[in-house]
């Protein structure tokens, strides 16, 4: 139930900047509310998921900031870079 709203909300948000045709937000926004949903989640987990949700949340913060094609980059430094960095530490310390 921690992980849903936000996620949620990111799908809403992401209809509505689609039908605006502001599409330079989205990596910005995906990032950033995927962040607050691990990070909440996390308070249920191990000390490094709510960590993983504030760096996420931080991409996010810059990816809406910078311009487009490093939100592209961010994006991917989020989603492929510090989800596996994150994923092998839990498997490394804590056993899977």
């Amino acid at each position: 139930m921690s992980l849903l709203p936000a996620l949620v909300g990111g799908a809403i948000l992401t209809g509505v900047l689609y039908e605006q045709q502001l599409f330079g937000l989205m990596p910005g926004v995906w990032l950033l509310l995927y962040g607050v949903a691990v990070m909440s989640g996390g308070t249920y987990s191990v000390k490094v998921v709510p960590l993983m949700g504030l760096g996420f949340m931080l991409l996010g913060t810059a990816a809406l900031i910078a311009p487009w094609q490093w939100a592209q980059w961010l994006m991917a430094a989020g989603f492929g870079g510090l989800q596996i960095v994150v994923g092998g530490v839990i498997a490394r310390r804590y056993g899977g």
